[in-house]
């Protein structure tokens, strides 16, 4: 099992143990509080990620390695909470690896059946824009 596919294990684990989507929906705001702050110059336009209904600022960087790192912020609490997950999954990757794991945890928690119409288009840019960065 690869680094990512490892990380959405444990995602799912973690939501596992509630049953409860209001203590679900607090576990994902808290990974949003706990996500370290995006840097500023991430916060202009260019960076600005459409098909999102909140403000989301969204950059991908290649190191030296060949891994990507994800750099993204929301400014609504629950996106925060959905980047969160995301980039645990994805951020600090190879590309093969982002390639190779689909979002299935997202399903696996119960997110898409909980998250409003416009929240699901806006994670769907999210992961589009992952994925094309491991392209």
């Amino acid at each position: 099992m690869n680094r990512a596919a490892e990380a959405a294990s444990e995602i799912t684990e973690e939501f596992g143990f509630l049953d409860d989507w209001e203590d679900r929906y607090q576990l994902l705001i808290d990974q949003g509080r706990r996500l370290a702050p995006l840097p500023s110059h991430y916060q202009q336009d260019e960076f600005r990620l459409s098909g999102c209904q909140s403000v989301v600022h969204f950059a991908a960087e290649r190191a030296a390695n060949g891994e990507i790192n994800f750099h993204a912020a929301s400014d609504a609490a629950i996106v925060q909470g959905l980047i969160a997950l995301l980039l645990r999954v994805y951020s600090g990757r190879t590309a093969r690896e982002i390639r190779e794991t689909e979002p299935e945890f997202l399903r696996d928690i119960g997110l898409d059946s909980h998250l409003s119409a416009t929240r699901k288009n806006g994670l769907a840019s999210m992961v589009t824009a992952i994925k094309a960065a491991a392209g």
